[in-house]
């Protein structure tokens, strides 16, 4: 093993060059010296790319010629990456200086690791917590708690622990484990994929673990708005596909159950009264595409 191993860095620019030059700088102060990054850009247009920096040698932009998702963009910059370990780092974050030895020595030393994330607090709220880990999924309601999400940060999740499952947001793995059991799965687009990948990782043998020493900071729905239709649709229909492709028949049927009679209803009732109707097309669309799978999504970018 390299005493220093190249980390590769990747990370997924859609029309937010500003964003992903503030996370650039951010990581020029980063005390671990072997590193590159990689910017997918999501196809978003001469006038946002150009923005983008590329005065480093350490430093790659890819142009992709279609937006690819998180979970295609992320897989573009895996594919060009030179590392023993690439990690996955959302552009609308910025980071402390030994954020990377936490997490790279947890994975140099315990080899049966496949993947780890970093706490992840708010930008905008430093004293409040994102991420400190994630419990297991309810198979039925395909839902987990964040753990510590929205507590402020009083030294209450210092201890590494493993975890269900890994957070998108920055999640580092392995060039071993990508071998196994390949990239991120492109169906989702966005959401739900790295989820999807954090149990693929985890039938494979490996663990996944939340590393407290390091920490990232989440400036949180930049590129998606938080009242967004397309994250309405896509959050329901990626759960709806994410119970396909990973449970059992039995938890399928009983899923489907919960969706239908209490899911359903729930959510038509709440886009009524709220009168967001534009969320409720967005939620039907997200069912029917599931129903059928050559319906075309009207919420593609």
């Amino acid at each position: 093993m390299k005493q220093f191993p190249l980390i590769s860095i990747v990370t997924v620019n859609y029309k937010q060059a500003q964003t992903t030059n503030e996370l650039i700088n951010s990581l020029l102060k980063v005390s671990w010296q072997n590193w590159e990054l990689i910017v997918v850009d999501n196809n978003s247009g001469t006038s946002d790319t150009d923005k983008l920096r590329t005065d480093l040698p350490n430093i790659q932009i890819i142009k992709s010629d279609k937006n690819l998702g998180f979970a295609g963009g992320n897989n573009l910059g895996i594919a060009r990456a030179k590392g023993d370990y690439i990690l996955l780092l959302n552009n609308d974050t910025e980071v402390e200086v030994g954020f990377l030895e936490p997490m790279i020595n947890w994975m140099i030393h315990n080899p049966k690791t496949g993947a780890v994330s970093p706490k992840i607090k708010f930008f905008y709220q430093q004293d409040t917590l994102q991420y400190a880990g994630f419990t297991k999924m309810n198979p039925f309601t395909l839902r987990m708690q964040g753990i510590g999400y929205g507590k402020k940060d009083i030294g209450q999740y210092e201890v590494t622990k493993p975890t269900e499952f890994a957070h998108g947001c920055a999640m580092m793995v392995s060039r071993k484990v990508i071998d196994k059991v390949g990239p991120m799965n492109e169906k989702y687009f966005l959401y739900y994929e790295e989820h999807d990948w954090s149990l693929r990782i985890k039938q494979a043998g490996f663990d996944i673990y939340y590393i407290p020493e390091s920490v990232v900071w989440h400036k949180e729905s930049v590129s998606v708005s938080k009242n967004s239709t397309l994250k309405t649709y896509f959050m329901n229909r990626n759960r709806i596909l994410f119970m396909k492709l990973n449970l059992s028949i039995t938890q399928q049927a009983i899923a489907t159950l919960y969706l239908i009679f209490i899911s359903l209803p729930r959510n038509i009732f709440k886009y009524f009264i709220t009168k967001e109707l534009n969320h409720l097309s967005a939620y039907l669309d997200a069912i029917i595409w599931n129903m059928n799978h050559k319906t075309k999504a009207k919420w593609n970018l």
